[in-house]
């Protein structure tokens, strides 16, 4: 080196000048397109944007149609709906989920799989229907006019064909392709909106159950016409679609069952907290809890849809399931704390824009409520892991424990506190379930066995 040469120091650094606005940007830019790489996080945002977007433009439907149509009218054709909708759940015995878990695997009977479900489940429903129908002067005289025989064979036909609505979720969700189960909810919802508009403009009488079925015939046959000629094909084509082989249809219908058995015992858990409200405090109380429910309850629903992510990764992957369990509970907690604690601090604004007397009565119960999304973050994500490992006992057992203590502690609370108690009830029930499934989470998560022999959990039973 010549002695005439100059050594240039390092330059020093200089401080960020970046305001705080663009760095939140940039760091929010940064977390999407980590996510848009790993399909876990990927795949479970637009799951829970599905449940969400499906919930808010349902609401918009009826509010569609109490401007179009009588209050009578509207009372009618909801009963009839969530009737079509309650049937539909039963008689699927819960084969939607049944297809997050086992498509990723079933390689090339795929195809096969995902008609079979659809069969089994659209003839359950059916059949469903038809008891129901045969029941109606006992059970629910004010739908009578269901018995007609038109509207009698309209009325089976849409149960059967809500129950295809909701398995095709499961397919799609199982081939990874949560985009489309986003877009054919976004697509069934807008239709139904619009079909609506054309029906009242026509005057015609039964618009609302008209365009509700027009809207699901479009939605069924535009999904399942990309499901069969695009998303099936190339999963079956697919290297990673043969993991793990195929499953004996045996195996299908236990894993199946005990799914079933345990969604059984959170609509039972949900279905007679109501009925306790209303008979203690009356129908306003039970007007006033049942608010709060629905508002708070998208939170559940939003982090259980996510949670199907990892059941299709982790189903793919078992290697991962460990990894992939800790990322979305992390992520899941911390998304869910941040839709929570908004939606507790503002719960007398937001129950206000329903009547002053909603936020007087209902915005304590409605922040307890909130919050307890939060600690079940950690029973939604065992539940996965669990149906991931078809550990069967698992399945059934959380959602029968959370179930009694939800029932047993508003049994015990409400009758002095009033709806306060009642979201206490959710808020502790919640806890008392975490906080020990939290503790058993690293033996959950551990490695199979070296002799290749199942956990005592995933035995068969």
């Amino acid at each position: 080196m010549s002695t005439g040469a100059r050594i240039r120091p390092h330059p020093a650094a200089e401080p960020c000048t970046c305001g705080y606005p663009t760095l939140l940007r940039a760091r929010v830019r940064a977390l999407a397109a980590r996510s848009r790489q790993e399909p876990l996080l990927h795949n479970g945002h637009l799951l829970a944007a599905s449940s969400l977007l499906s919930a808010g433009l349902g609401s918009l439907f009826w509010v569609l149609a109490t401007r179009s149509y009588s209050a009578a009218e509207v009372g009618r054709s909801y009963t009839a709906l969530s009737a079509t909708m309650f049937l539909s759940t039963l008689g699927s015995l819960n084969l939607g989920d049944a297809l997050v878990r086992f498509v990723p695997t079933a390689g090339r009977r795929t195809r096969s799989l995902v008609l079979r479900c659809y069969l089994v489940a659209a003839a359950g429903s059916a059949l469903v229907a038809v008891a129901f129908l045969l029941l109606v002067p006992v059970v629910a005289p004010a739908l009578g006019e269901l018995r007609r025989p038109v509207l009698a064979v309209a009325f089976v036909a849409a149960t059967a064909g809500y129950a295809v609505f909701v398995l095709q979720d499961g397919a799609l969700t199982g081939v990874r392709r949560a985009g489309w189960v986003l877009g054919e909810n976004t697509l069934f919802a807008v239709a139904k909106a619009a079909l609506l508009a054309l029906c009242a403009a026509l005057a015609v009488g039964t618009g609302i159950l008209v365009s509700w079925a027009a809207a699901l015939v479009l939605a069924i046959a535009a999904t399942n016409l990309v499901l069969f000629r695009s998303a099936v094909p190339a999963h079956q084509a697919a290297p990673a679609a043969d993991t793990g082989g195929p499953r004996p249809p045996e195996r299908i219908a236990r894993w199946a069952g005990a799914d079933y058995l345990g969604n059984l015992f959170t609509f039972a858990g949900t279905t007679v907290l109501p009925l306790m409200v209303l008979d203690r405090l009356g129908a306003d109380g039970s007007a006033y809890y049942s608010l709060a429910y629905v508002i708070a309850s998208t939170l559940y629903v939003a982090a259980f849809s996510m949670g199907h992510s990892l059941v299709v990764e982790g189903t793919r992957d078992p290697a991962r399931l460990a990894e992939h369990a800790r990322r979305l509970l992390r992520h899941s907690t911390l998304l869910v704390t941040a839709a929570a604690l908004p939606i507790a601090a503002a719960a007398p604004w937001i129950l206000g824009l329903f009547g002053p007397d909603y936020a007087a009565r209902g915005s304590t119960a409605l922040r307890l409520m909130a919050l307890s999304a939060i600690p079940n973050t950690v029973p939604n994500v065992v539940l996965q892991i669990a149906r991931v490992r078809r550990a069967l006992p698992w399945m059934v057992g959380i959602r029968l424990a959370f179930a009694a203590t939800v029932v047993a502690l508003t049994a015990a609370l409400l009758p002095p506190f009033g709806l306060t108690g009642i979201g206490a009830a959710w808020l502790i029930a919640e806890c008392a379930i975490a906080l020990p499934l939290l503790a058993a989470l690293p033996r959950l998560l551990a490695p199979a066995p070296a002799s290749g022999r199942p956990r005592p959990e995933e035995e068969p039973t």
